[in-house]
């Protein structure tokens, strides 16, 4: 297939970038904004059809949480308007897509773990336009694969895992946020689930993807310490009234994959062992 693979340069984009050789029958794509600006119509649709595309995987996104409550805009043009340009695109040359999306479509008031039917309700300009997207996206494209995931992190760009060696090695203490649980998403992890729908028959429909597992940011701080033998750091549990932040989190964000494994034979590690494996990256 020729595949078109948009925001290659974040965190899953790279990932999907490495296990390209590994499926060498492919002809991939790899776009960022520089080479591809999905929020110009006329440019994706000229695009998909000059480059006989046959599907897309769009990683693009405005994922800066608490930025996106005063960029509402910005936001919603990333997140909605192009993917559903996208999909039109795809619909129009008879090509799939898989768009991510994000357990923040959720409220995070829930006590299980969330399956993909369950009721969306939002509570953040970004799990607002997220939402948005898969609507726009589900319309225009009836060969089209949502995927949900959550906590995503990588040996690629800044994310939460950095974050927590970088501070664990800089400082004598730091607070974590304990009262939010859900499930960190190694993004190699969800790169090879990708694969994995490739080789399969296309299913359309809504999946849920994350590690197996379960934490608080607390909880998988300790674990990232622990594993990348950091020692010299106490770590303070916090609540989440503790460290305000401008866009609301989802207080439990679990979300059961059993959708995605059953329809696509998907093998998901456990979070741990999953971050074992990006530390030991990291190290080298």
């Amino acid at each position: 297939m020729n595949i078109l693979i948009t925001g290659a340069n974040g965190q899953l984009g790279n990932e999907i970038k490495l296990l390209a050789d590994t499926y060498p029958n492919h002809t991939y794509f790899f776009t960022d904004v520089q080479e591809l600006n999905i929020c110009d119509e006329q440019a994706v649709n000229e695009f998909v059809l000059t480059n006989a595309i046959q599907l897309i995987i769009n990683c693009a996104a405005y994922t800066a949480v608490d930025s996106a409550e005063d960029h509402k805009d910005a936001c919603d043009q990333i997140n909605h308007i192009a993917p559903g340009y996208l999909a039109k695109a795809a619909q129009q040359n008879g090509a799939a897509m898989i768009q991510i999306s994000t357990d923040y479509v959720f409220n995070g008031k829930s006590y299980l773990p969330y399956v993909e039917t369950d009721l969306t309700c939002p509570e953040s300009v970004y799990g607002y336009t997220k939402l948005a997207g898969e609507d726009a996206v589900l319309k225009a494209c009836t060969q089209s694969v949502i995927i949900r995931t959550s906590w995503l992190y990588s040996t690629f760009g800044n994310n939460f895992v950095k974050t927590m060696l970088r501070l664990g090695r800089e400082r004598d203490k730091l607070g974590v946020i304990f009262d939010q649980v859900g499930t960190p998403t190694y993004a190699r992890d969800l790169a090879i689930a990708i694969f994995a729908i490739l080789n399969k028959e296309f299913v359309p429909g809504i999946y849920h993807f994350s590690n197996e597992g379960v934490c608080s940011w607390y909880d998988f701080t300790v674990a990232i310490h622990r594993i990348a033998g950091i020692e010299g750091c106490e770590l303070l549990p916090l609540h989440s009234v503790d460290y305000p932040t401008k866009a609301t989190r989802p207080h439990f964000s679990v979300l059961d994959k059993t959708k995605i494994k059953e329809t696509y034979s998907v093998e998901i590690p456990h979070w741990e062992k999953s971050l074992a494996q990006c530390i030991s990256l990291l190290n080298q």
